[in-house]
């Protein structure tokens, strides 16, 4: 992994073998990010996916492994009792056009991936709520 900060933006190149979620999160503590949205686009050969169950407060993952394109990664870096926290979501493709996506738990990169940090002044933390089953934002 690489990056280059110019102004509150970061540019980020995570390299083949490497897992995202890993290295954003080792991006936001070297830089202090508190609060900032991400995006990124770039290839993978395993991640894992899911979806909430609002009804069951509980979450399902799925498991893709093969050649993949990132056709959307995007969320937000904000902190939860003081400590970093990771919401994104992640759609790929496969060879065929098939997209498959969810809430991100987990990427290996491929080949390459690009990422969008744009830190935002500022910090909002989270906060459990117990009738949604999830961790919130705080105001």
């Amino acid at each position: 992994m690489d990056y280059k900060k110019f102004g509150n933006m970061i540019i980020a190149r995570i390299d083949k073998g490497e897992e995202i979620g890993d290295k954003v999160k080792e991006i936001a503590l070297k830089e202090k990010i508190t609060l900032a949205a991400v995006s990124a686009l770039g290839a993978v050969g395993s991640f894992k996916v899911g979806v909430f169950k609002p009804a069951e407060k509980k979450y399902y993952a799925n498991s893709f492994e093969g050649d993949f394109e990132i056709v959307s990664l995007t969320g937000t870096i904000s902190t939860m009792n003081g400590e970093f926290y990771l919401h994104l979501h992640m759609s790929a493709g496969d060879e065929n056009g098939k997209v498959f996506g969810g809430h991100f738990n987990e990427a290996v990169v491929s080949a390459t991936c690009e990422m969008v940090i744009k830190t935002i002044d500022g910090a909002v933390d989270r906060g459990f709520n117990e009738e949604i089953g999830l961790n919130l934002f705080k105001f």
